[in-house]
């Protein structure tokens, strides 16, 4: 919420907007991650998890955003089994961003 507020200059109205955005997008990633997985494309999950990791580390949603830096590691390296175990991952944290979302 820190790196939220900084950003935002405490802006509430600009917060929400924000975080709906970033629960958005990441719920896109997360959709087409898990479909590169199953069609085998580490290349497509690497660049999809760089993608949405500089989102989530802008705004500070720094578990995502770690989960995501693991995902693209793992895709980089071939792992594609790793990088499907932690979709269940980015789906709770994404469970936990929205319920966040909606205290500001």
């Amino acid at each position: 919420m820190a790196q939220l507020r900084n950003i935002t200059m405490e802006d509430q109205d600009l917060m929400r907007e924000i975080v709906g955005a970033l629960v958005d997008d990441a719920a896109r990633q997360i959709e087409a991650l898990r479909e590169a997985v199953e069609r085998g494309s580490a290349p497509d999950c690497a660049r999809l998890a760089h993608s949405a990791r500089g989102a989530c580390g802008n705004v500070g949603a720094a578990s995502m955003a770690a989960i995501f830096t693991d995902v693209e590691y793992q895709a980089k390296n071939g792992d594609l089994s790793r990088c499907e175990l932690q979709l269940h991952s980015l789906a709770v944290e994404l469970d936990k961003l929205r319920t966040q979302a909606e205290t500001i």
